[in-house]
């Protein structure tokens, strides 16, 4: 609580200024108004898998399928596809009359460039890509996959929703590196990004674009089903400060506000005018994450003795409060929902935690007081929240932790920096990724062990590797339950990374708002209040 506090009045003496200009506008002609957890600082859901990116991305572009409610796959952009060849050939059709928001059509060789494009960094991707000989365009509308060997999971890749979304983009934006984020937008669904109205820190606005033309059939769920844009215009509002977003709340100057403070929860539930909800199942899963190229964290011993370190209950209280309903600790690699969760060498992390032998142990494995340089995003406070206990802890386990604090932008750049300390590289962070992100191995960026392809930490695991690619072949669900056990324990001997619990983060928006979709929050089929 105290913690939670502090980051509240630290924010609040530079947001307000900021914000407050934006919420005077005339009611009478304003966009609907949404606070999300953090600034848009970059707009290319390729080159990182933050939250607010991949919201962006839901808005802005479309995918070839997408998934319902229960996560089970539905076409999207395709009309249809057939499968030849002994399943060694995928024919895909997209649907007609779909256009990008330059106006030019989407065609199939825009189709291919994006796919290769995301094949390049997306877990579940790369594993695609592996199976894949050729993908090419026969004609504008048939997109097809010449595949090595069978590969029976490629519309669950193509409709993926998490980090790494496979969107699609115009070929000539497709066509650049993923080593450095695209800046220029062009999208395919039912949203377009208003660049020219960006302002840092403050604001991105979307618009609805009128070229976009909705699945005309299914139910809209999640990511599938018809896409309607009811919005005209969206501002997403930077307010780091808690007060004055439940001030505007609930005088009705916004709409809707992606993650309000627990403490503040009592406050907005007494109001009739706000809706409390939860939209996301899955919740939010903690991930200690280090710097498996740099010392001390390229050392294996070290990480699997932090094992003993990491008190799961502490992280998910400072994020989640003291409300049991709202989170979970005793929590491994795979979301508690999932059937691939196991309890296989749990207790590492349940058991009594002892700092001294910890510190006594670090000590006999070689760490002799070497720097650890903690990133933090101080302006994303569920991040900051969870980072300053992580690094409390490795500090009571006798770690030598500088904390450094940077704004959000800052830190998801400095995160891919692969350099020494001294060159403006990192040893540790925290972070976290929806439940829905590690609800298997397929799209689990945290687990995967594939050295400099992995995600910012690059850990190098052969085994884990080795197991989930025995996981995509396994003929039943009990056989990849089996491969997830093993998954887990090989987890706890090489840590990629250390998990750190699961909580759910309730969202409120104002009451008589309609067509809020579960998943992340979306804004296509929403209606403002009174409509």
């Amino acid at each position: 609580m105290h913690r939670r506090t502090l980051l509240r009045l630290a924010a609040a003496t530079t947001t307000a200024a900021l914000a407050t200009p934006h919420l005077a506008r005339a009611a009478a002609a304003r966009p609907f108004r949404f606070v999300p957890d953090s600034d848009l600082s970059i707009t290319d859901p390729i080159y990182t898998a933050a939250f607010v990116t991949r919201m962006h991305a839901l808005m802005v572009f479309d995918t070839l399928y997408g998934q319902d409610n229960s996560f089970a796959v539905r076409p999207q952009m395709v009309e249809g596809h057939v499968v030849e060849n002994d399943g060694k050939l995928w024919r895909l059709t997209l649907r007609e009359n779909l256009r990008f928001h330059d106006n030019e059509p989407v065609r199939a060789t825009d189709v291919a460039a994006s796919i290769k494009r995301w094949g390049r960094v997306d877990a579940f991707g790369q594993t695609l890509m592996a199976a894949t000989d050729e993908i090419s365009a026969n004609g504008d509308r048939e997109v097809q996959f010449r595949l090595k060997s069978p590969f029976t999971l490629l519309p669950e890749a193509l409709a993926k929703s998490t980090a790494y979304l496979p969107v699609i983009m115009p070929e000539r934006l497709a066509n650049n590196a993923t080593g450095k984020p695209l800046t220029e937008v062009i999208g395919s669904g039912p949203f377009r990004y208003v660049a020219a109205e960006r302002e840092l820190g403050v604001r991105s606005v979307f618009e609805r674009f009128p070229g976009y033309v909705p699945r005309p059939e299914g139910t809209p769920e999640f990511t599938s089903g018809p896409k309607i844009a009811y919005l005209d215009r969206i501002e997403w509002i930077t307010i780091p400060d808690d007060s004055t977003a439940a001030a505007g709340l609930q005088r009705g100057e916004l709409d809707w506000w992606e993650r309000p403070l627990l403490d503040l929860m009592p406050m907005l539930k007494a109001d009739p005018n706000i809706t409390i909800d939860t939209v996301d199942r899955t919740g939010f899963m903690g991930i200690v994450r280090f710097n498996h190229l740099q010392p001390p964290f390229d050392n294996p011993e070290i990480r699997r003795i932090l094992l003993r370190a990491i008190n799961q209950t502490d992280l998910v209280t400072a994020v989640a409060g003291t409300d049991k309903t709202l989170w979970n600790d005793n929590v491994g690699v795979f979301c508690p929902e999932s059937p691939m969760a196991t309890d296989a060498g749990l207790e590492i992390l349940t058991a009594p935690r002892d700092y001294a032998k910890v510190k006594k142990d670090l000590a006999a494995a070689g760490y002799n007081g070497e720097k650890v340089a903690f990133l933090t995003p101080t302006n994303n406070q569920s991040t900051n929240a969870i980072c300053e206990v992580t690094a409390d802890q490795l500090r009571q386990a006798g770690m030598n932790v500088d904390l450094v604090q940077t704004d959000f932008g800052v830190w998801l750049q400095r995160r891919n920096n692969r350099d020494s300390l001294d060159r403006g590289g990192w040893s540790a962070t925290s972070s976290f990724l929806p439940g829905m992100d590690m609800w298997d191995p397929a799209s689990h960026l945290a687990m995967r062990g594939n050295a400099l392809h992995a995600w910012a930490g690059w850990p190098n695991s052969p085994k884990i590797e080795q197991l989930r690619d025995a996981w995509f072949t396994a003929p039943d669900l009990a056989a990849r339950q089996a491969i997830c056990r093993e998954i887990q324990l090989q987890v706890w001997q090489d840590v990629p990374y250390i998990p750190g619990g699961r909580w759910r983060q309730p969202t409120a928006y104002r009451t008589g708002i309609t067509g809020v979709l579960r998943g992340v929050p979306l804004f296509y089929n929403v209606k403002p209040a009174g409509a």
